[in-house]
């Protein structure tokens, strides 16, 4: 896969997935699952979403600020995801 590329896993039943090398995955690839559900439980839970308080928090810096956010992140001063804008 190329950097930056992304694999994803969406099946309901998996086997294991086999180790493989660290280089195999450097420069900024990721794997990552994907919840499965049935037509009826997505009916379901969209059915019960708006009665769900979902409150999101962002903190928007500028691309050249990008910095300053990775430092926020590590030193644990930001309450929910920093946002890249250009």
């Amino acid at each position: 896969m190329r950097k930056g590329g992304r694999v994803v896993c969406a099946g309901i039943y998996m086997s294991d997935i086999p180790s493989f090398p660290y280089a195999d995955f450097w420069g900024e690839r990721s794997i990552l699952s994907v919840a499965n559900l049935t037509r009826a439980g997505g009916i379901a839970f969209l059915d019960i979403a708006p009665r769900v308080p979902v409150r999101t928090r962002t903190t928007v810096f500028s691309v050249a600020q990008a910095n300053e956010a990775l430092s926020a992140l590590r030193e644990g001063r930001l309450n929910g995801a920093a946002v890249l804008v250009p």
